[in-house]
Protein backbone atom coordinates (compact mmCIF):
# COMPACT_ATOMS: atom_id res chain seq x y z
CA UNK A 1 0.00 0.00 0.00
CA UNK A 2 0.98 3.74 -1.15
CA UNK A 3 1.82 5.69 2.32
CA UNK A 4 1.34 9.25 2.07
CA UNK A 5 2.21 12.03 4.38
CA UNK A 6 1.30 15.32 4.90
CA UNK A 7 2.64 18.42 5.20
CA UNK A 8 1.67 22.15 5.76
CA UNK A 9 -1.55 23.76 7.01
CA UNK A 10 -2.08 26.26 9.78
CA UNK A 11 -4.03 29.37 10.83
CA UNK A 12 -4.22 32.29 8.24
CA UNK A 13 -6.66 34.83 7.55
CA UNK A 14 -8.94 35.84 4.90
CA UNK A 15 -7.02 36.57 1.56
CA UNK A 16 -4.19 34.63 2.61
CA UNK A 17 -2.41 31.33 0.91
CA UNK A 18 -1.14 28.32 2.46
CA UNK A 19 0.47 25.50 0.66
CA UNK A 20 -0.37 21.49 1.53
CA UNK A 21 2.35 19.04 0.45
CA UNK A 22 2.18 15.02 0.14
CA UNK A 23 4.68 13.19 -0.57
CA UNK A 24 3.93 9.20 -1.72
CA UNK A 25 6.19 6.55 -0.82
CA UNK A 26 5.90 4.87 -4.36
CA UNK A 27 3.43 5.12 -7.58
CA UNK A 28 2.12 2.24 -8.75
CA UNK A 29 -0.55 1.34 -11.42
CA UNK A 30 -2.58 1.61 -8.95
CA UNK A 31 -2.02 4.48 -7.51
CA UNK A 32 -1.22 7.31 -9.90
CA UNK A 33 -3.91 9.95 -9.50
CA UNK A 34 -3.66 12.19 -6.57
CA UNK A 35 -6.69 13.92 -5.42
CA UNK A 36 -6.80 16.45 -2.40
CA UNK A 37 -10.21 16.22 -0.50
CA UNK A 38 -11.47 17.94 2.70
CA UNK A 39 -14.29 17.60 5.44
CA UNK A 40 -15.56 20.77 7.32
CA UNK A 41 -17.08 19.59 11.09
CA UNK A 42 -20.28 18.42 10.64
CA UNK A 43 -19.99 17.95 7.01
CA UNK A 44 -19.22 15.24 4.59
CA UNK A 45 -15.74 14.46 2.99
CA UNK A 46 -15.86 17.06 -0.24
CA UNK A 47 -13.52 16.71 -3.41
CA UNK A 48 -10.93 19.67 -3.76
CA UNK A 49 -8.78 19.02 -6.29
CA UNK A 50 -6.92 16.05 -8.69
CA UNK A 51 -4.37 15.15 -11.06
CA UNK A 52 -2.64 12.55 -12.72
CA UNK A 53 1.09 11.79 -12.45
CA UNK A 54 1.55 10.77 -16.39
CA UNK A 55 -0.21 14.51 -17.26
CA UNK A 56 -3.42 15.39 -18.39
CA UNK A 57 -5.58 18.50 -17.36
CA UNK A 58 -6.21 18.96 -13.57
CA UNK A 59 -9.84 18.42 -12.12
CA UNK A 60 -11.18 21.24 -9.39
CA UNK A 61 -14.01 21.75 -7.39
CA UNK A 62 -16.49 24.46 -8.68
CA UNK A 63 -15.79 26.46 -5.22
CA UNK A 64 -11.89 26.50 -5.35
CA UNK A 65 -11.52 26.97 -9.18
CA UNK A 66 -9.10 30.38 -9.76
CA UNK A 67 -7.98 30.27 -6.48
CA UNK A 68 -6.72 26.70 -5.85
CA UNK A 69 -4.06 25.49 -7.72
CA UNK A 70 -3.15 21.64 -7.85
CA UNK A 71 0.64 20.69 -9.04
CA UNK A 72 2.55 17.64 -9.06
CA UNK A 73 6.38 17.10 -8.57
CA UNK A 74 6.76 13.43 -10.27
CA UNK A 75 10.31 12.72 -9.40
CA UNK A 76 9.47 13.44 -5.89
CA UNK A 77 6.29 11.90 -5.86
CA UNK A 78 5.00 14.57 -4.43
CA UNK A 79 1.67 16.78 -4.82
CA UNK A 80 0.84 20.61 -3.80
CA UNK A 81 -2.09 21.88 -3.08
CA UNK A 82 -1.27 25.92 -3.47
CA UNK A 83 -4.64 27.83 -1.71
CA UNK A 84 -5.24 31.98 -2.29
CA UNK A 85 -7.65 34.08 -1.36
CA UNK A 86 -8.69 31.81 1.30
CA UNK A 87 -11.91 32.45 3.00
CA UNK A 88 -13.42 31.44 6.22
CA UNK A 89 -15.45 28.60 4.38
CA UNK A 90 -12.04 26.92 3.12
CA UNK A 91 -11.47 25.86 6.93
CA UNK A 92 -11.25 21.86 7.52
CA UNK A 93 -9.21 19.17 7.80
CA UNK A 94 -7.43 18.65 4.31
CA UNK A 95 -6.80 14.79 3.24
CA UNK A 96 -4.68 13.82 0.26
CA UNK A 97 -5.14 10.77 -1.47
CA UNK A 98 -3.85 8.65 -4.28
CA UNK A 99 -5.46 5.91 -6.65
CA UNK A 100 -6.66 4.59 -10.04
CA UNK A 101 -8.41 6.89 -11.77
CA UNK A 102 -9.78 6.58 -15.05
CA UNK A 103 -12.35 9.30 -15.99
CA UNK A 104 -12.44 12.72 -14.82
CA UNK A 105 -16.01 12.07 -13.18
CA UNK A 106 -14.80 9.85 -10.76
CA UNK A 107 -11.78 12.10 -9.08
CA UNK A 108 -14.58 13.70 -6.48
CA UNK A 109 -15.39 10.16 -5.70
CA UNK A 110 -13.79 9.22 -2.19
CA UNK A 111 -14.40 5.67 -2.65
CA UNK A 112 -12.00 5.47 -5.89
CA UNK A 113 -8.81 6.18 -3.78
CA UNK A 114 -7.24 3.36 -1.73
CA UNK A 115 -4.70 5.41 0.00
CA UNK A 116 -5.09 8.82 2.46
CA UNK A 117 -2.78 10.75 4.24
CA UNK A 118 -3.20 11.90 7.82
CA UNK A 119 -4.93 15.19 7.16
CA UNK A 120 -3.75 18.89 7.98
CA UNK A 121 -5.75 21.32 9.83
CA UNK A 122 -6.81 24.53 7.34
CA UNK A 123 -8.23 27.42 9.32
CA UNK A 124 -9.12 30.55 7.95
CA UNK A 125 -9.84 33.56 9.72
CA UNK A 126 -12.25 36.24 8.76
Amino acid sequence: QVHLLQSGGGLVQAGGSLRLSCVASDYTYTNYAMGWFRQAPGKEREFVAGLNWSGGSPEYADSVKGRFTISGDTPKLTVYLQMSDLKPEDTAVYYCASGAIYYYSDYPLPDKYNSWGQGTQVTVSS
